[in-house]
């Protein structure tokens, strides 16, 4: 479900700082194409544990004796394990030293697991859970660790609900990650199997931890393991080692998506950062000369050795400027940084570099903290904002109506607040373009921008092919350039494109936005319409979204699985509150097909708009908050 802002610039490229002085290096010359790290690197360790010794693989039980566990280790994707008929059926594998696991692909048969949860642990007897499914649907899923610490010698798949009366059926159970680098005071890669972080990545499977994981493809092209960031300049990369190091040597192995300019940094406490290496004006002239299209494009090596050893504990490679390709339209383009490794070289460093815990719930009670029933002769503008078109915000997702700040189209009636669609050929002028419909549209941004709550209102939405009235909020950093949509976040609590029957929810976020959120559709119960009063809420917290309609759970989306599964959380800054009515566009043209007279708006729709009544209408809207 497409969302309505920020997004016509984003949807074009996906067709497709600080600067310090810092002292002179000794830099060797880029490899075009490096050979590839140890084979081990991007090996399923499960497998390799099983083929070394059968009896590291245990279960709860097995069907029968063509189905032991040990044929989910085996490699045959031809073979099973089918466990008991149980629903607390197990299995797990021993990998025989610890690791620093990095993601979990299980490969189900017909017969999978409706929820379950994965475990890791150092000893066989005390089990962290790290994935947790709650409404399994089989297929292949690959469950990524970032960016939980996730570190064990012992993997569990461990059943809650089985999804037919049969077994859990596993085809294959593959286990990806190493062993952290030690401490070391001999010159090694002290960023190995580390934590690695970033600002901005583009989904769960390119995610920074693979920059440590240990490898590269030998062609510096294959869409191996590797980070990739969203679309700007302004993003970073670092990695931990764990304690104060010496530093003499930093390796990147970049994807064809590479900096042409950028720093090399280092910190003691994660926050102060000291500049120690920046390419020179000819070499940045010289990479920023090398323009090729993406078919044509490899990655580069830089070995950067430093002319004195440098001593910190955390390392950054902050981009300045990325580098440009050869594409049909535009004719230049630039995607995000993409690094397959980042090598840091030296002694010191620390096995215990460790990630962060995430954020739990919060504690307390709810108590509202924003409420508005639209009792008063107009709209209470200390607490909303009235969002114009060519002023606050520009024409967005192909919609026909320009949002204008006229009680045509704000108002309040009988103690509800009213959104009324207009037309009138040719009327209406609004940020350089001729529009012959306007609505409305109110936040609360600067008014009211919050983190974490439930919110809610009480509705009755129009029914028409191409009306689409949306209640959701969205992230208050989606202005900054730096970080624009779908980073800022966005969540629909509610959207309906003129359907009488049904509503949907989303999540929009990098990895997981316009066609490709994270949503669902909620038919009415007992033949209920969208023209009738109903409540729609969202409940948001550090660790999940739930969305409701009438108090009945209708979409629950939990950081952990949105992260493990489709990319960055970044739901944890402040959001506000937005109500409007659009006409026309591309999530109601996605169903409707309409084409003309407008995209998503067919000429009935247009009549109604015309004859007067087409309106959404609000009842109240709450914010309440944990103290």
């Amino acid at each position: 479900m497409p969302s309505r802002t920020h997004r016509t610039l984003m949807i074009a490229l996906a067709t497709l700082s600080l600067l310090s002085p810092a002292p002179a290096f000794a830099v060797r010359a880029p490899e075009r194409v490096a050979a590839a790290a140890d084979a081990t690197w991007d090996t399923d360790r499960a497998a390799a544990a099983y083929t070394a010794n059968p009896g590291a693989v245990t279960a709860s039980g097995s069907e029968n004796p063509g189905t032991t566990p040990g044929l989910a280790f085996d490699g045959d994707a031809s073979t099973r394990w089918s466990s008991q008929f149980a629903d607390d059926a197990w299995i797990r594998i021993d990998l025989g030293a610890t690791l620093r696991i990095d993601r979990v692909v299980l490969d189900w048969e017909a017969a999978y697991g409706k929820r379950y949860v994965l475990e890791a642990s150092r000893n066989g007897t005390d089990w962290t859970p790290f994935f947790t499914e709650t409404s399994g649907s089989g297929g292949s899923v690959t469950a990524h660790t970032y960016p939980q610490e996730v570190t064990g010698r012992y993997v569990r798949l461990r059943g809650i609900e089985r999804a037919t009366p049969y077994g859990y059926s596993l085809y294959s159970f593959k286990v990806y990650g190493g062993e952290p680098a030690p401490a070391s005071t001999t010159r090694t890669n002290l960023a190995l199997n580390h934590p690695a972080y970033s600002n901005l990545y583009q989904h769960a499977g390119n995610s920074p931890a693979f920059v440590t994981d240990g490898g590269w493809p030998a062609d510096l092209k294959a869409d191996s393991t590797r980070w990739s960031s969203d679309w700007n300049a302004d993003r970073w990369i670092s990695v931990d080692l764990g304690a104060t190091s010496t530093i003499n040597t930093v390796d990147l192995y970049w994807e064809a998506a590479y900096a042409v300019d950028y720093q090399l940094q280092v910190s003691d406490d994660n926050r102060t950062w000291r500049t120690v290496y920046q390419p020179s004006a000819a070499e940045v002239a010289a990479r920023r000369a090398d323009v090729k299209s993406p078919a044509d494009a490899v990655g580069r090596h830089d070995s950067v050795t430093l002319p004195q050893p440098v001593t910190g504990r955390y390392v950054r490679m902050l981009g300045k400027e990325r580098r440009s390709f050869y594409n049909p339209a535009p004719a230049t383009a630039q995607f995000g940084y993409s690094l397959y490794e980042f090598q840091v070289w030296g002694t010191g460093g620390s096995a215990a570099a460790a990630y962060p815990a995430l954020p739990g719930e919060q504690s307390g009670t709810y108590r509202t903290t924003f409420f508005d029933d639209f009792t008063g002769t107009s709209l209470d503008r200390s607490k909303w904002r009235v969002v114009r078109t060519g002023q606050e915000m520009g024409p967005v997702n192909g919609e026909s109506q320009a949002y204008v700040d006229s009680t045509d189209n704000i108002s309040t009636e009988n103690g509800s607040l009213l959104l009324k669609a207009k037309y009138c050929k040719g009327c209406t002028q609004a940020g350089g373009g001729t529009y012959d419909l306007t609505s409305g549209r109110i936040d609360t941004h600067t008014k009211l921008d919050f983190t974490y709550g439930r919110v809610s209102a009480r509705m009755k939405l129009p029914v028409g092919d191409g009306f689409w009235p949306a209640f959701w909020l969205l992230g208050s950093n989606v202005d900054d350039p730096s970080v624009s949509w779908p980073a800022s976040g966005e969540t629909d609590i509610m959207e309906n494109i003129g359907y009488g029957d049904w509503t949907s929810t989303a999540l929009h976020g990098p990895g997981y936005s316009a066609d490709g959120n994270i949503g669902a559709r909620q038919t009415y119960p007992a033949g209920g319409r969208a023209d009738q009063w109903h409540t729609y809420a969202v409940e948001w917290t550090p660790t999940a979204m739930r969305f409701y309609v009438d108090d009945a759970l209708v979409q629950e989306t939990t950081r952990n699985k949105l992260e493990s599964t489709r990319g960055q959380w970044v739901f944890d800054h402040s959001q506000y509150v937005i109500l409007n009515l659009a006409l026309g566009g591309a999530y109601p043209a996605g169903w409707n097909k309409v084409t003309t007279p407008y995209w998503g708006l067919p000429q009935s729709s247009v009549d109604q708009v015309a004859a007067g009544g087409v309106r959404a209408e609000v009842d109240w809207v709450r914010v309440e908050q944990k103290s």
